[in-house]
């Protein structure tokens, strides 16, 4: 099973970016979709997740701002992500967590920078 987030890159402050996460090896249409982040030196922070059966939950910090929203027909999942924040800048990375297993599979993060 692999996960591979991409789209991130520089934006300014109060921009837009969408980051996809595609997954391959595995259908992902019953396992729970997360998004986290990190920034170095701090711990890993949850930002988003979606259930298999298209619940979501949000942090604080970015409700109202992030939706998270899954594609199962091509096996990807996305953050959508407005009015972007300095703060906001961190390596996001994508988790799969199966439903009945609870095995979880990480991908590599996309960089997300935002300037001032």
């Amino acid at each position: 099973v692999q996960l591979q987030a991409f789209g991130g890159g520089l934006v300014q402050r109060w921009g837009s970016l969408r980051l996809p996460c595609a997954v391959s090896g595995s259908d992902f249409s019953t396992a729970g979709m997360a998004w986290y982040r990190q920034v170095s030196g701090k711990q890993r922070e949850l930002v988003a997740g979606s259930t298999y059966g298209g619940r979501t939950h949000y942090a604080d910090s970015v409700k109202g701002r992030f939706t998270i929203s899954r594609e199962n027909a091509k096996n990807t999942v996305y953050l959508q992500m407005n009015s972007l924040k300095p703060e906001d800048t961190a390596v996001y990375l994508c988790k799969m967590r199966r439903y009945v297993s609870g095995i979880e599979y990480w991908g590599r993060g996309t960089l997300v920078t935002v300037s001032s």
